[in-house]
């Protein structure tokens, strides 16, 4: 199928102004196709050629202005329209379209728990066209009148009221213009709860076999969905622009969520059936924070083509941890992102396929390359560098800013130029210089203290060394060590220093004597890789648990986290780093993340596998310090940890009588989850059966538990089971995205690395081909949990390579292939390193 070019696109919008889509979609043809009518009314600005999009499982009737067109003129996804006379015409287009299952277009899914369907659909980015015929690029926006056929017990949701108008028909409230991949329909039996608030109708919605979990947890979405709600309103000029504000989980979702205006969709892993910890529960906050911002970065004001993904997903992530630490009680979203998020933008643009957050419109040619785009760039360092914005600019001078844009730009579209066009206007700031240096760049700048001599007596000199080209608002921590209290450190001053672009180093005179730990970026307002002076780190290495504010610990810790993946600080290291100072953590944000580093990059990869077992016990020891230690915040990370590393005979057998006896010592009650993690680690230490995973799943024979005895097989260390789960993933295309992922994360062990070693070569045979036949978003996830990360070899680094040079590798493929042998790189250079 042909993808749409950048100048396709851009022909296009200068040919047509559309203004409607009637929209009549039946959902009662049985569980493969749906029908699906469009008539689209729009108008030709000169006499031209163009074309429509749709991918029909049978074209079945197309009309032009009344004259019936050959069918057989659609070539792959385009319907050509040829010879248009400037001036209005229609367009109906019927056909039967096929359901996904793979979260592409309108998802089919089936609840084994009951046998009631489900249907939802994800246009993002051009998968309207999966659905009916459209002009499906983000500038051509219209409105939108959408019918739906389902059947009776059903209920329809979408971006606008549904009102049913007939039994099993609906209708949608007319919409403001929207981008095509912006609408929305979900149908099913769902479980819903409603309220209003600001005299919307609100409401929240899931499948009936989670009714209970939604019920339970319904009051609390509520209240942070009206608290982002009214703080949004305190920010913005512009209302919130919908008629209603409706939150769906649906199941099998590819994305952590979609802001589809009025019908905002949510992977159901946020609609928490088991135990999670805070940092988890947070997190749901800020996502529901991030999909609301969207209402006016993204549905409001639209891109005008993908180079500007940022004025999305950079302004919600931005938005999403600002906004739930003003409105809501979780105020440690910052802290968070510093020592978790953050490391996704930092990891994304050390590797060959970073992008600048902002990139030239010729560096994204069609949407291929565009998707590649939606990465840890366009959320986290976006969202970092527009806290820097904010910082150097200020607060008021920005939002003024945003309401200008909002005012300019009201349902229509909008590029980088019109939004510093907009904030220029606020502000006598450089701002397209500040653009140019933080936008249109990439890669990582590093900050580096040192206390050169030189300074007044009675002064120190503080020396900032500087490897980048973008300027700096940063905050510079002084601490001393406290003598009362050995171990912490009392904060001398917090110095806000700016520094220019382009710039080696630069130095400041401060009086009295040196601090014991100089601490730049403290306060996380810039984006910049941190290094130490010897006597810094030597306080750190003493004293890390006891700086006194969680958001400066997390800094040092993501600090500590980049100096073992460039090489600088051992994995053995860290570890002692975390055995230190982890089991008096009190923020459970930065045990959750240090636990998590610890457990799967340093143990599973970053360390010589003769030192993991060690390792792993080592860890074990620790998260039972964490849980006789007995902050709530930190026992469930804890126990997770100290199931994850059993590693032995003895662990072995100790996890497995605690899973028989359903109750860990001291850790977390087990729950669906847990039990489905500690039968998980059983699996891989073969000390539990496939008979033992059946008897889970009759126990819990819900889509997770399917998904979890599908990770469990994949894990047995059975040949048998290897090649069962290997003919599942690459041998059966009716296999659901979840599954496939659920068989990936189970196939790979690094005790399993004999059994798995004739794979890795398949591996390099059998995702490609997988990737061409289903789509992006199975690609990305053969690219990605599939890869073969415990074969940790310069012969799995050829082939890889070798792989990536093949002629029918995919973009999305491609793209999250060489990701993963970037990463095996660094894996090889840390090991070797640390011999």
């Amino acid at each position: 199928m042909p993808v749409l070019t950048h100048a396709e696109a851009e022909t296009r919008a200068r040919d047509l102004t559309v203004h409607s889509y009637a929209l009549d979609l039946d959902l009662t043809r049985g569980d493969e196709v749906f029908g699906s009518t469009a008539v689209i009314r729009f108008e030709a600005r000169r006499d031209c050629d163009t074309f429509a999009e749709i991918r029909p499982a049978a074209l079945t009737r197309v009309v032009l202005d009344g004259r019936h067109l050959d069918t057989d003129l659609l070539a792959g996804n385009r319907l050509p329209l040829a010879g248009l006379t400037a001036g209005p015409h229609e367009l109906r287009v019927e056909a039967d379209m096929t359901y996904s299952r793979t979260g592409e277009g309108m998802h089919r899914f089936t609840d084994p728990e009951d046998g009631e369907a489900y249907v939802h659909s994800q246009l993002f980015m051009n998968d309207m066209q999966r659905v009916a015929a459209s002009f499906d690029q983000p500038d051509l926006k219209a409105v939108f009148d959408v019918t739906v056929t389902a059947p009776p017990e059903w209920k329809v949701l979408g971006n606008g009221v549904a009102t049913r108008i007939a039994p099993g028909r609906w209708r949608l409230a007319t919409t403001p213009p929207l981008a095509t991949y912006f609408v929305a329909v979900a149908a099913g039996p769902w479980h819903s709860v409603r309220t209003e608030h600001a005299g919307l109708p609100f409401g929240l919605h899931c499948r009936r076999s989670l009714a209970e979990h939604l019920d339970r947890d319904a009051a609390a979405l509520f209240d942070i969905t009206r608290r982002c709600f009214d703080r949004y309103h305190e920010m913005f000029d512009e209302p919130y622009p919908y008629d209603s504000y409706d939150q769906a989980f649906v199941p099998e979702f590819n994305a952590g969520a979609m802001e589809n205006p009025g019908l905002v969709t949510f992977r159901e892993e946020f609609l928490h059936r088991s135990a999670v910890t805070p940092a988890e529960k947070q997190f749901r906050g800020v996502v529901i924070a991030h999909e609301m911002a969207h209402m006016w970065f993204g549905d409001l004001v639209t891109l005008r083509w993908w180079d500007d993904i940022w004025l999305n997903e950079s302004f919600a992530e931005y938005m999403g941890f600002q906004v739930l630490s003003e409105a809501t009680g979780f105020t440690g979203t910052w802290t968070d992102f510093a020592v978790a998020r953050k490391a996704w933008g930092y990891d994304a643009d050390q590797r060959p396929s970073t992008h600048p957050v902002a990139p030239d419109p010729e560096a994204v040619p069609d949407t291929a390359s565009a998707m590649n785009n939606f990465d840890g760039i366009s959320y986290a360092k976006g969202a970092s560098a527009l806290r820097q914005l904010v910082a150097w600019l200020g607060r008021k001078d920005f939002l003024a800013g945003l309401n200008t844009h909002f005012a300019r730009h009201r349902f229509g579209n909008a590029a980088l130029a019109d939004f510093l066009d907009s904030l220029g206007s606020a502000t006598a700031r450089d701002l397209p210089a500040w653009a140019a240096a933080w936008l249109r760049t990439s890669g990582v700048d590093t900050l580096t203290p040192d206390t050169p001599p030189g300074a007044p007596e009675g002064h120190w000199r503080l020396e900032i060394r500087h490897r980048g080209t973008r300027p700096h608002h940063v905050g510079v921590g002084l601490y001393d060590r406290a003598v009362a209290a050995p171990g912490t450190l009392v904060l001398r001053e917090r110095l806000t220093v700016d520094i220019a672009a382009g710039t080696v180093s630069e130095h400041h005179d401060l009086p009295g004597p040196r601090p014991d730990l100089i601490l730049l970026n403290d306060g996380d307002l810039t984006y910049t890789k941190v290094h130490f002076d010897p006597q810094s780190w030597q306080t750190l290495r003493d004293t890390l648990g006891g700086v006194p504010d969680p958001l400066s610990r997390a800094v040092a810790w993501n600090a500590a986290r980049t100096l073992v993946q460039d090489g600088g600080l051992a994995p053995a290291a860290y570890l002692a780093l975390a055995a230190d100072h982890l089991p008096g953590e009190t923020e459970p944000g930065i045990v959750s993340a240090v636990l998590t580093f610890c457990r799967g990059q340093i143990t599973d990869q970053y360390l010589d596998p003769a030192a993991r077992p060690a390792a792993l016990r080592d860890l074990a020891a620790l998260a039972r310090q964490l849980l006789d230690a007995g902050l709530d915040g930190n026992r469930l990370s804890a126990t997770r940890t100290l199931v994850d590393s059993a590693c032995d005979k003895e662990s072995a057998a100790r996890l497995r009588a605690w899973y028989d006896q359903g109750a860990i010592p001291g850790g977390t009650p087990v729950d669906a989850d847990l039990r489905w993690r500690m039968l998980l680690r059983l699996a891989v230490l073969g000390a539990a059966t496939a008979a033992d995973i059946d008897t889970a799943l009759a126990r819990d024979p819900g889509a997770t538990g399917r998904e979890g005895a599908a990770r469990c097989r994949a894990a047995l260390p059975d040949a048998d089971a290897k090649q069962a789960a290997w003919q599942a993933m690459y041998g059966d295309d009716s296999l659901s995205n979840y599954l496939f992922t659920a068989h990936a994360q189970g196939f790979w062990q690094p005790e399993h690395t004999a059994l798995t070693g004739p794979y890795v070569r398949r591996y390099f045979d059998d995702a490609p081909a997988l990737a061409a036949r289903r789509g992006t978003a199975l690609a990305e996830q053969a690219g990605r949990t599939a890869f073969p990360s415990t074969a940790v070899s310069q012969a799995t680094l050829d082939l890889g390579r070798t792989c990536l040079e093949g002629p029918d590798v995919t973009a999305a493929f491609h793209r999250t292939l060489s990701d993963r042998l970037d990463d095996l790189a660094r894996t090889l250079r840390i090991r070797a390193a640390a011999r």
